[in-house]
C-alpha cells in the first residue's frame, strides 16, 4: 500500500499520534493534530488501540469536511463533563473560519479553489495548517489554524489579480450545505465498485484500479476491497475525482437489479 520511501513518514506519523495521546492522558488535557488529509486520518483511525491512551474526535469546521483536525481527549474529561460524548464546539479546536471576499465584486475574477489555495500557500503557510477551502458565489471560506489567522488577514491582499480582504467568521454563522447532483442508477448488488461506476459514469473495470490503488475512502477510512458494501449515509471520497454519499437502494427491478440513489457533490 505504501511506497518504500513512505514507510518512514508513516512510522513517524504513528509515533506522533501516540505521543499526543500519551501527553493528553498524562496531563489530563486535550491535545490536537494539525489538519489531516484523508490518508493521514486513515492512519490515525487504524492504529491499534493499545497505541493510544485516549479517545479521538475529529472535526474540520462543518459536517462533511475532508481535511480535519483530531483531538485526543482523556476519559477524565468525559467524567468531568458527565457525558459519554463531547460535541466538537465544546472541545475548542484551535482553528478559525475566514471569509475571503473581493474588495470590489464588480471587477473580481472568477476564482477557483486552486486560486485561493495557491494564494494562501504563497504566504509561506504549510498545507497542514489549513483545512478545507469552500468556494461559493464570489467568496471563499477557509479553515485555518488560529496561529495563521492574523498573518492571512493582514497579508492576503490579492488572489490572482483580484484584491481581497479576509475576516473571521463566527462558527455559529457557518451554515454551509454542500451542493450535490442526484444520480440514479441500477446495480446488481450494492458494492463499492458498482457505486463508483454509477457516481462517475464509468465502467467498473476502469474504476477497480482506484480502489486497489488506495485512492478510495469511506467515511475517511481507506477501503481497498472492490466488494466492500457501503451502508446508507456513507460518504465515499475518491482522491482526484471528488466525493459522493450513498443515499440508499430501492426494491429490485424485474431483472433483479437494485435501483440506487447517489448524491455526488459538486
Amino acid at each position: 500500500m505504501y511506497k518504500p520511501g513512505e514507510e518512514k513518514d508513516l512510522l513517524l506519523l504513528e509515533k506522533r499520534f501516540a505521543e499526543l495521546s500519551r501527553i493528553a492522558y498524562q496531563r489530563d488535557i486535550i491535545t490536537f493534530t494539525d489538519f489531516l488529509n484523508l490518508k493521514e486520518q486513515n492512519i490515525l483511525h487504524t492504529l491499534p488501540k493499545d497505541r493510544l491512551s485516549t479517545r479521538i474526535v475529529s472535526f474540520g469546521g462543518y459536517g462533511m469536511a475532508e481535511r480535519q483536525m483530531a483531538a485526543f481527549i482523556p476519559d477524565a474529561l468525559y467524567l468531568r463533563y458527565g457525558k459519554k460524548e463531547l460535541e466538537p464546539d465544546k472541545i475548542g479546536f484551535p482553528f478559525d473560519a475566514l471569509k475571503i471576499a473581493p474588495l470590489n465584486r464588480k471587477f473580481s475574477e472568477e476564482l477557483s479553489h486552486r486560486d485561493y489555495l495557491g494564494a494562501v500557500l504563497n504566504l509561506g503557510i504549510e498545507r497542514s495548517r489549513t483545512g478545507d477551502i469552500l468556494t461559493y458565489e464570489e467568496e471563499a471560506l477557509l479553515f485555518v489554524h488560529k496561529d495563521m489567522t492574523e498573518l492571512i488577514c493582514s497579508e492576503l491582499t490579492r488572489v490572482r489579480h483580484t484584491p481581497v480582504r479576509s475576516e473571521t467568521v463566527s462558527p455559529a454563522k457557518i451554515g454551509y450545505t454542500p451542493k450535490y447532483e442526484e444520480i440514479r442508477g441500477t446495480v446488481a448488488s450494492v458494492r463499492l465498485d458498482s457505486l463508483l461506476s454509477v457516481a462517475f459514469s464509468s465502467s467498473r473495470t476502469k474504476l477497480t484500479g482506484l480502489i486497489e490503488g488506495a485512492k478510495v475512502y469511506v467515511n475517511g477510512r481507506l477501503v481497498t476491497s472492490n466488494g466492500y458494501q457501503p451502508q446508507e449515509g456513507d460518504v465515499i471520497s475518491v482522491r482526484g475525482m471528488g466525493k459522493f454519499s450513498y443515499v440508499g437502494a430501492g426494491a429490485p427491478t424485474r431483472k433483479k437489479r437494485l435501483g440506487v440513489v447517489i448524491h455526488r457533490y459538486v
